[in-house]
């Protein structure tokens, strides 16, 4: 599909990599709508963006919410032609820990935000999507989410991340199967590491332990990196039912 005047929500996206896939969309000629909780952050991007731009205060783990936000955008700009999910948390904690076994409410605030929040962006922007004309190819949208590696390979004390970055991952074939009668594309990005808030303040000695894991480039990926490939995604009409690893060749170890 094209980029150009087509309209994307994102959550998360006042930081980190949904901050940069905003940039870049908007770059591109698209409207964007700034789906996030961190509102003072949200509107001052809002507010530097220009008429482009709308920010709605969202809690993806809110249903209500999140069918607010989206029915902001439809009334400011009309439609939704593309979804990327990017809120998440990536809290650590161990199975069995010194203080006893792990406090389920912290794994169930993982899976709710990573996991029960991108389907309710997922489900909640499709209803939109539908409504719109097809192009040539009968597509109609695209969603963008976003897992993890350690989707695949989780570290220790990451089995709440890793779990809700793996049903993120799981889902995405099964909605492709069910969304093509729709003529919506979806694809999952599974990002390594990269220089967001979430890896900011981590000791020298674990930055370097990290860049050492990663083939090339020996760095952490930039943001905007990702929001190249969520271009991408967007573009190329054969780009469905897949998850995609964006990580220059890391293969995460144990610790």
């Amino acid at each position: 599909m094209e980029i150009k005047n087509g309209v994307v929500v994102v959550s998360g996206g006042a930081s980190g990599l949904g901050e940069a896939t905003v940039r870049h969309l908007l770059a591109r000629g698209a409207r964007a709508a700034i789906l996030d909780f961190a509102q003072d952050r949200g509107e001052k991007l809002a507010a530097e963006l220009g008429p482009d731009a709308l920010f709605c205060k969202t809690d993806v783990t809110d249903g209500d919410s999140v069918k607010a936000a989206v029915a902001k955008t439809m009334e400011t700009f009309g439609a939704v032609h593309f979804a990327v999910n990017c809120a998440g948390v990536a809290p650590g904690a161990k199975v069995l820990g010194k203080e006893g076994p792990l406090d389920i409410a912290r794994f169930n605030q993982v899976v709710q935000i990573n996991l029960i929040g991108t389907m309710n962006v997922i489900r909640l922007a499709a209803e939109q999507m539908i409504k719109n004309q097809p192009n040539a190819d009968g597509e109609k949208g695209v969603v963008i989410n976003t897992a993890s590696i350690a989707a695949f390979e989780g570290q220790f004390g990451q089995a709440a991340y890793a779990a809700s970055k793996a049903g993120v991952a799981g889902m995405t074939l099964p909605i492709a199967r069910e969304f093509a009668d729709y003529g919506i594309r979806i694809v999952t990005i599974a990002p390594g590491l990269f220089e967001t808030p979430m890896m900011a303040g981590m000791p020298p000695k674990v930055y370097e332990s990290l860049v050492n894991m990663t083939l090339f480039p020996k760095r952490l990926g930039k943001p905007v990196e990702f929001a190249m490939l969520v271009a991408q995604v967007i573009e190329n009409p054969l780009l469905n039912g897949e998850t995609i690893r964006l990580d220059g060749g890391l293969r995460m170890s144990a610790r």
